[in-house]
């Protein structure tokens, strides 16, 4: 069975969470985190090769189906994301372990890391997957779930190892799959806001611990005025890209979707304030086992519904039939 035969929830906005924005901005303007004390947890490392030290939290659902799911959050985002937390919490109820990982410099990541995660950063996430799997997690299914970056960076592993995925099946939310277009959307003068929070965010993460940078590139971080100069300035030169345009292009999935192998669902909102829809829209020549979802209404990492988050339910759903 492909992805296009499993039955997905529909989508519904939820009262008062009408329109794109009040969906994206409901989970910095509530803070009701899941509860996860009904599932412990344990914390797990992983030591890149220049010694950084990526973790997260593994929780165990109830029965031990051993079929883990590995939770990649967002820009400027950490284990204990509000739609992290809400994913894990669902997943657990619905019977699958889950890791809720920080990428390089992320939340409890961050002391020990001297380098930073980027869009494209999906070597670390295979480290993750390889430490896990040599952990003992995950022998009867290795599943993964991205939002927005993490989203991102998920399809682009995906694409990259192909056949040789270690994931055997994935899903992704409101990735930006073209770097450069969202970048743009983010500089629009609606998203003024939205881009003001974010860059105030991206230097406080990066500027919170130890760093690998130079004097001149610590001057131009913290003297960004947009996220494309923090990326042009910073981002960029500290690995290995010319600029934010060359940072961009290599690193943005939507160049990765044709060569993955595995099973894979990839939702967006057509109201995506941060992501334009069009790129999705574009897309062509994908594989049987790649399903693009275009829900009406959602916003970004949003889709706040009757029955909870719809990309939880939707997740649910795809994993489940994979048992």
């Amino acid at each position: 069975m492909t992805p296009n035969d499993i039955s997905l929830p529909v989508f519904r906005e939820r009262v008062p969470w009408f329109g794109g924005d009040l969906q994206t901005a409901r989970n910095a303007l509530r803070r009701d985190h899941a509860n996860l004390s009904k599932w412990p947890g344990a914390r797990l490392s992983f030591t890149a090769p220049n010694g950084d030290q990526l973790s997260g939290v593994l929780h165990n659902a109830e029965g031990g189906t051993e079929c883990l799911v590995v939770l990649v959050h967002g820009l400027t985002g950490c284990e204990d994301s509000a739609y992290v937390r809400a994913s894990a919490q669902r997943l657990l109820g619905a019977g699958h372990d889950v890791f809720r990982l920080n990428l390089r410099g992320a939340g409890p990541s961050r002391p020990h890391c001297r380098a930073m995660y980027h869009a494209g950063r999906s070597d670390d996430l295979r480290l993750v997957l390889e430490g896990l799997l040599s952990a003992g997690q995950g022998v009867n299914g290795l599943f993964a779930m991205g939002y927005s970056l993490g989203g991102n960076l998920l399809l682009k592993y995906l694409g990259e190892a192909g056949a040789a995925s270690l994931i055997d099946r994935a899903l992704s939310v409101s990735a930006p799959i073209n770097l450069a277009a969202a970048s743009a959307r983010l500089e629009a003068r609606r998203n003024r806001g939205y881009h003001r929070w974010l860059l105030d965010r991206m230097k406080q993460d990066w500027t919170s611990g130890p760093l690998n940078i130079e004097t001149s590139q610590m001057a131009a971080l913290k003297s960004a005025q947009t996220i494309r100069e923090f990326d042009n300035d910073v981002v960029a030169p500290l690995n290995g890209f010319a600029d934010a345009a060359d940072y961009y292009t290599q690193n943005a999935s939507g160049g990765f979707l044709s060569r993955i192998s595995v099973p894979t669902l990839v939702l967006h909102a057509d109201n995506d304030p941060w992501i334009p829809a069009d790129a999705y829209r574009a897309l062509s020549g994908l594989p049987d086992y790649l399903r693009v979802e275009i829900t009406r209404g959602g916003g970004h990492v949003g889709f706040h519904g009757g029955a909870g988050r719809w990309h939880d339910n939707c997740a649910v759903a795809f994993f489940r039939d994979a048992q």
